[in-house]
């Protein structure tokens, strides 16, 4: 089915949406989607050298072994947004490793219909290995001769012709759409747009704090997205979970004033002082100068993460996202306590 797409904007963060950040997709790579040679660990074991061997055996071919017919045909089928089937050859960390006449192609691991996301490494390989001889239907969704890459999708395979590329063209910067969450990786989450899919980079879920995308999101769930910015000829989506609602910096100013005291959660204690979280987004620094009467070895020795503190803000400064906060002074001995 196509996204549910609303032409409006929905009062997205101020700002102009960014155009497509390389660094998103230089992160899934490595994120071991075309991993090799890892020895890894699984499930609180070593693989053994035989288990390594059969695991990374088959790696993507290097461009002396491919010819450029195979490749204007991969390009044909791609702009044709064609089905081929392929029989699954072998399989790495990330994913599922096939072959095209002379080129040989990846199918990550995300890319595969109904397969589990949150599964320990061990259990993964032995997922990726039933794989191996069997025939799948599939989609190229990356297609770069140059650099010997071909990337193929069971889940975009699902679509009927021509719906990814009519999604694509669909799909504008600066609206809005409904999608479902395929995949939950370090680095971002993917959605599912409707036969094309489209991430959302780590630090565009949330205006605060994501330790994991797992903490915001989970795999299956429907959401609203902002669409950043589409890249057509890439098939590439950038979204963003956080500018559907208001950038808490842009109004800082208005909702707080310097000498007020306010309820913090300490986020994180460094060499310097302590990172304190008023609301979700908005955070703090608390200097060390300012953690306490007295000397003192580390500001660890005063705060640690997770600790529930009073504070009062010494200055905003909402343009470069600065807020200057004491626990100092909210002792009711303390010099200038008082502002």
């Amino acid at each position: 089915m196509p996204p549910n797409l609303h032409p409006q904007s929905d009062h997205p963060a101020s700002g102009t949406p960014s155009d497509m950040d390389e660094a998103y997709w230089a992160a899934l790579l490595e994120e071991g989607e075309f991993s090799s040679g890892q020895s890894g660990a699984s499930n609180g074991r070593e693989w053994t050298a035989a288990e390594r061997d059969e695991q990374f055996s088959y790696s993507p071919a290097t461009t002396d072994y491919t010819s450029q017919q195979d490749w204007d045909l991969a390009r044909r089928t791609y702009e044709d947004d064609g089905t081929i089937e392929l029989i699954v050859r072998g399989f790495n960390q990330g994913g599922l490793l096939v072959t095209w006449n002379s080129l040989r192609g990846f199918v990550p691991a995300s890319q595969l219909v109904n397969f589990p996301v949150d599964v320990d490494e061990y259990t993964r390989r032995g997922m990726l290995t039933r794989y191996v001889g069997r025939e799948l239907s599939l989609r190229i969704i990356e297609l770069d001769a140059g650099m010997d890459r071909l990337i193929l999708s069971e889940r975009a395979a699902q679509a009927s012709p021509g719906q990814r590329t009519e999604v694509l063209h669909t799909l504008e910067p600066g609206t809005v759409c409904e999608g479902e969450v395929t995949n939950l990786c370090d680095f971002g989450a993917f959605i599912d747009l409707g036969g094309v899919e489209g991430l959302i980079h780590i630090s565009e879920l949330s205006w605060g704090r994501v330790g994991h995308p797992r903490d915001v999101l989970s795999s299956g769930q429907h959401v609203r997205v902002y669409i950043m910015s589409v890249d057509p000829n890439e098939g590439r989506i950038a979204l963003s979970l956080k500018r559907l609602q208001p950038d808490p910096w842009a109004t800082v100013e208005e909702r707080y004033e310097v000498g007020q005291i306010v309820e913090g959660l300490i986020t994180n204690v460094v060499d310097f002082g302590a990172f304190a979280c008023i609301e979700e987004g908005l955070e703090g620094l608390i200097h060390i100068s300012e953690l306490a009467e007295g000397q003192f070895l580390h500001p660890r020795n005063v705060v640690q993460e997770g600790d529930h503190v009073r504070a009062r803000i010494l200055n905003i400064d909402g343009s470069n996202r600065r807020l200057g906060l004491s626990l100092r002074k909210t002792q009711p001995n303390a010099d200038d306590a008082h502002p």
